[in-house]
């Protein structure tokens, strides 16, 4: 017989791990936007081809005090927003 919850704490770990992997690449793109590099660079171009999508969005719903000034806190917001994601999934794991 087939048993579920290995299965669906395995997809959940799977899922928190993703999330996790995702949260840096954000981080990654934000330390690399302090640094002038060049648009062109392939590194620069698949990091904002990953986390624009998602960025881009959440600047959608929010009002633009959070973005429009100097300092741009979206994606702040999406590392909290994954955060409690990734900490939702777990409880469903560990529960």
């Amino acid at each position: 017989m087939f048993d579920y919850t290995h299965f669906v704490h395995g997809i959940i770990g799977l899922l928190t791990s993703l999330l996790q992997l995702y949260m840096w690449i954000v981080i990654i793109r934000v330390l690399l936007s302090w640094i002038n590099l060049d648009p062109g660079n392939p590194v620069v171009v698949f990091l904002r081809g990953i986390t624009d999508p998602a960025i881009d969005s959440l600047r959608r719903v929010l009002p633009p005090f959070f973005w429009s000034t100097g300092l741009d806190f979206t994606p702040l917001i999406l590392i909290l927003l994954l955060q409690i994601v990734v900490l939702l999934l777990e409880s469903f794991r560990l529960g």
